[in-house]
């Protein structure tokens, strides 16, 4: 696939809004929702995501009488729109018509009409019928001067991300001819000759339904692949379509933020803009580290370009067992967070609270008692703000730490049998991972396994399960000129056709790592472990806990051994190494170590980076710093509900209130500064601001 030019939304400020379903309401309301729409800032408007059904209430019969109304009456305000192609849902005409259309779950069981998004990826009928629709509300609207941007169908796998039905099953073996080329080339690769499930042709091949024990892992992992390729296929056929008729016009569809179902990285190669849907859980006090990690991806996936923040819930959601409202100040900051880490833009699902259907409690900008809902006023006066903030648009974020996420890895150890343990979940340790650095002040990217990995000093890799040698090349180019990797456990394991690499563990890792696991010894439920840190390395006699796996790990000359496991059978065995390689170093987990054991190893990996960490821990007090090249906007956010100070910024004032930052900033319970400064001549993190509020790590050893 070949990665589009870079068009840009046609917005010439920071993008504020919602989602609007005018449908939902009769046209009298719409004049109020336009004035009220520009008293609160807005200026940007998703519509029609789920109108399939009144816009083509027939096949072949359109109806854009209403849509053609709203767009020029919100145009008349000056509001643009972001244009969906309203393919989410096939309207109930055609999956009447044609059954085949609705998707089967893994017992074979056709799931009914009467949710959304009720339809089969690999459906040559739907297809057919969305792309219809897509050609047409592109002939219509494509000119029209409120056009910002297009929004192909929506979160795509929300709802329906695998189909086991005969149309994929089709499409299933179609994918894998085309991978495979040949069936002995699949049985190969498959291993086909265990538990004698030899195939003679495709078309004995059927999706992985419901069987009578383990299925094949190898087979698992490609309907994986190919799932996602089938939503991207269907993805990309609109995208043809936009292109060929809009080819002015940018064209994106809204992520949902680390997402297991789809690989992103694909996706977001067929975009121009990446968006994402956000909703960090206000009864979870760490939810925003977590945030902070689904926004380096999104800013990550194109290179490092601004994202925007599509949906996200003004208060309360309608989907979690319990929907705890977000207390006053707390959009404000979660929405500044989003800003802080790259995103040009924050918008809402949705603008006026719904009357009835499954969404009618979640909140909106307009809640149901109108301009005098809690959720009006606080969206009206984040509108204002965000005007001031209106000279950060397009600029990047600075990071020095890069994460990989790789979904084939993902998919490989997420397979509920034939692995260790179960236990070990890559989302989990991803964001523990992640969660460390954070701790330690760093905002983190997010990178590919093979690259390329920018200006990151850091690279960390809490799990690279299927590797190819052509990642493991890449990671050792990184560690030589200069950079400093983290591998986690379980690395290295299987090829990309699920098959143990000659040797065993870390398979092409094992030159770079210096190290060769013998055996994986994963904690039973209820077992407690630790790991002592060599006297070298870290505070003499300083242990930590270990969670969920451990290795039986040999090390070879030249590797040095930082921890050793204090206890259990793999009492005295190395734990944590690290092998020096040219200008670098490339350091080895063999355990999950616990939240403190993990900020001690990167603690010390920032120090041979030259990469300052956080005077103190406090995870409610984060730094993120944008720039232009000529002038940083640091975001200091207080996601707690205590007051907090955070040092002065010399030579700087914020874009929020107009305060000089040159004495220390006071922060209240959520609060927010956004402070303007001339950028450093040199930009390496030691010589950012980040370094008043953060301090030099030591360096123990050389």
């Amino acid at each position: 696939m070949t990665t589009t030019s870079p068009r840009s939304i046609r917005l010439d400020a920071l993008a504020y809004g919602g989602d609007y379903n005018p449908d939902q309401w009769p046209e009298s309301v719409w004049a109020e929702d336009a004035r009220l729409m520009v008293e609160a800032g807005v200026n940007l408007v998703t519509l029609p995501v789920f109108s399939w059904p009144l816009l083509e209430p027939r096949p072949g019969e359109y109806d854009f009488a209403g849509l053609d109304r709203v767009i020029d009456l919100l145009w008349e305000h000056g509001i643009r729109i972001d244009l969906a192609t309203a393919t989410a849902t096939p309207p109930a005409w055609l999956v009447r018509e044609h059954p085949e259309v609705l998707p089967w779950n893994a017992d074979g069981v056709r799931l009914e009409f009467g949710s959304r998004q009720s339809y089969c990826p690999s459906s040559p009928i739907f297809r057919e019928a969305a792309l219809r629709l897509t050609r047409t509300l592109a002939e219509r609207y494509g000119a029209h001067p409120a056009l910002a941007l297009w929004h192909v169908s929506n979160e795509y796998g929300d709802h329906v991300s695998r189909c086991w039905c005969p149309e994929s099953a089709r499409h299933f073996r179609r994918w894998l001819q085309n991978r495979y080329q040949t069936i002995d080339g699949l049985n190969a690769a498959w291993g086909t000759s265990c538990w004698g499930q030899h195939y003679l042709d495709f078309e004995q091949i059927e999706p992985p339904r419901t069987a009578t024990g383990p299925i094949n892992p190898a087979e698992l992992v490609d309907f994986e692949r190919f799932s996602s390729d089938a939503l991207l296929e269907l993805f990309q056929a609109e995208i043809d379509v936009l292109r060929e008729v809009t080819p002015d016009i940018a064209v994106t569809t809204n992520f949902m933020s680390m997402f297991r179902e789809l690989d992103y990285w694909d996706f977001a190669d067929a975009e121009d803009l990446v968006t994402d849907d956000a909703y960090p859980d206000p009864s979870d006090q760490d939810a925003h580290i977590a945030a902070a990690l689904n926004y380096g991806l999104m800013r990550s996936l194109k290179d490092g370009r601004p994202w925007l923040l599509l949906e996200q819930a003004p208060s309360a959601v309608s989907w979690r067992e319990v929907n705890v409202p977000k207390a006053p100040g707390q959009m404000r900051v979660g929405s500044m967070q989003a800003l802080a880490h790259g995103s040009d833009g924050v918008l809402f699902f949705q603008w006026r609270q719904a009357k009835f259907g499954p969404e009618k409690f979640h909140s909106a900008m307009l809640g149901h008692r109108g301009e005098r809902s809690r959720t009006f006023q606080e969206t009206k006066a984040l509108g204002a703000e965000l005007k001031t903030l209106a000279p950060i648009t397009g600029t990047r974020v600075r990071a020095s730490v890069a994460l990989v996420a790789d979904w084939d890895s993902w998919w490989g150890v997420s397979e509920p049998e034939s692995l260790p343990s179960v236990r070990l979940d890559w989302l989990r340790e991803a964001r523990a991972w992640h969660a460390a650095a954070y701790a330690l002040g760093q905002p983190v990217d997010v990178a590919r396994a093979a690259g390329p990995y920018g200006e990151h000093r850091v690279l960390l890799v809490p799990n690279l399960y299927a590797t190819t040698t052509e990642q493991a090349a890449a990671l050792t180019a990184f560690v030589e000129a200069g950079g400093q990797l983290v591998v986690g456990p379980f690395s290295g394991v299987v090829d990309h056709r699920e098959q143990i690499h000659d040797g065993g563990a870390p398979g092409p890792l094992r030159d770079l790592l210096g190290v060769e696991v013998d055996e994986w010894w994963p904690l039973a439920d209820g077992q407690i472990r630790s790991v002592a840190f060599d006297t070298s390395f870290a505070t003499p006699g300083e242990t930590h806990g270990v969670r969920v796996w451990s290795e039986w790990i040999e090390v070879a000359p030249r590797t040095e051994v930082l921890a050793t496991y204090a206890d259990g059978d793999l009492a005295g065995r190395p734990a944590v190494t690290r092998r020096a390689s040219g200008a670098g170093a490339a350091w080895y987990l063999s355990a999950g170590l616990d939240s403190d054991g993990m900020r001690a190893v990167l603690a010390q990996v920032f120090a041979a980076a030259d990469v300052p960490v956080a005077a103190s821990i406090d995870t409610d007090l984060e730094v993120v710093t944008r720039t232009d090249g000529t002038t940083d906007y640091t975001f200091v956010l207080n996601h707690g509900r205590a007051d907090r100070s955070a040092p002065p910024i010399p030579g700087g004032r914020d874009l929020l209130t107009g305060a000089p930052s040159d004495s220390a900033i006071a922060l209240p319970a959520f609060g927010v500064a956004v402070i303007a400064h001339p950028a450093p001549a040199d930009p390496a993190p030691a010589r950012t601001i980040e370094s008043e509020l953060l301090q030099p790590t030591r360096r123990e050893r050389p």
